[in-house]
């Protein structure tokens, strides 16, 4: 059966497979034929908020395998706790697929991951595109709402009733992380990214208490780890928001730009947090100009 990777509710037509892999079971779905790409979800995410990365940023033409990491969904957090070991986690669900190469796609919290399997197996890597990705130690205090959310998320029905909340008012919810009302309006009007912006955010009262591991788990990822980003020898793409609030520009970007040996940056004037989908159009298309150079190679 074919599919358009550009439908919205793509996730909920795909069924989720399983590999075992020497680390455990890796829960993902995967779409499309053609060298292959990983897409890394970041916080509160899952192999569907993966997909919907892919779906945002992706082009025709590749095989996308987008993974739930260590913690979400159905990927156990046993499967890899650290970056390093999710790094392998990467390189070790390849192997099960029996794939030898593949580019990567990391957004947010999922960079670590990636930033990983780039340092610690660059004979598989192809290249990496990092999104809004943390480039060393996080500092910036977590928003209450969260702490709130974690507490209340224990009980379903609470879950329940924020998500018919938020599908009532989904323009409310979107003002959380798009500041800038004209940034707003024009996101809203885009016809072909509100529906996978939308889709993102209400992805994550889906079962959100299995989601919540691995973000308590980033999290802690986030606070402590750091990278010797001066080995880190493939091709990476920095995207960054130059009004990141949560992964400031100037911190994390510029660290990259500055010691990553092969890194090229763009970055997204006016964008925060969430710039691949208020500024889809310029973001996809350096994207996809990045991997038909270095994800299609042999």
């Amino acid at each position: 059966m074919s599919y358009d990777i550009q439908d919205p509710q793509l996730s909920k037509k795909l069924a989720p497979k399983t590999a075992k892999t020497a680390f455990g079971l890796v829960e993902y779905v995967e779409i499309g034929t053609g060298p292959v790409v990983v897409a890394l979800h970041g916080a509160m995410g899952g192999y569907d908020q993966s997909l919907l990365l892919a779906q945002t940023l992706g082009g025709e033409g590749y095989r996308y395998i987008c993974m739930s990491r260590p913690g979400y969904l159905g990927t156990s957090l046993t499967a890899g706790r650290t970056s390093e070991q999710q790094g392998d986690l990467v390189a070790a669900l390849l192997d099960s697929l029996g794939i030898t190469q593949a580019g990567v796609i990391a957004v947010s919290g999922g960079g670590p991951s990636a930033i990983q399997f780039g340092l610690r197996h660059p004979g598989l890597c192809k290249g990496l595109v990092l999104v809004s990705t943390c480039a060393t130690k996080v500092d910036t205090k977590i928003p209450v709402s969260f702490q709130v959310m974690t507490y209340l998320a224990q009980w379903p029905w609470f879950v329940n009733r924020f998500r018919r909340n938020a599908e009532c008012d989904l323009e409310g919810v979107a003002k959380r992380s798009i500041r800038d009302p004209d940034i707003l309006a024009s996101t809203i009007s885009d016809e072909d990214t509100w529906p996978l912006f939308s889709t993102m955010l209400l992805s994550t009262f889906d079962r959100m208490g299995q989601r919540l591991i691995g973000t308590k788990n980033d999290i802690e990822i986030s606070r402590t780890t750091t990278y010797p980003l001066e080995n880190l020898s493939v091709p990476v793409l920095i995207v960054h928001g130059t009004q990141d609030l949560l992964v400031q520009f100037e911190v994390h970007a510029k660290t990259f730009q500055s010691r990553v040996p092969n890194a090229e940056l763009l970055a997204v004037d006016g964008g925060e947090h969430v710039a691949i989908f208020t500024h889809r159009k310029l973001v996809r298309a350096k994207v996809n100009e990045f991997m038909q150079s270095h994800f299609r190679h042999d």
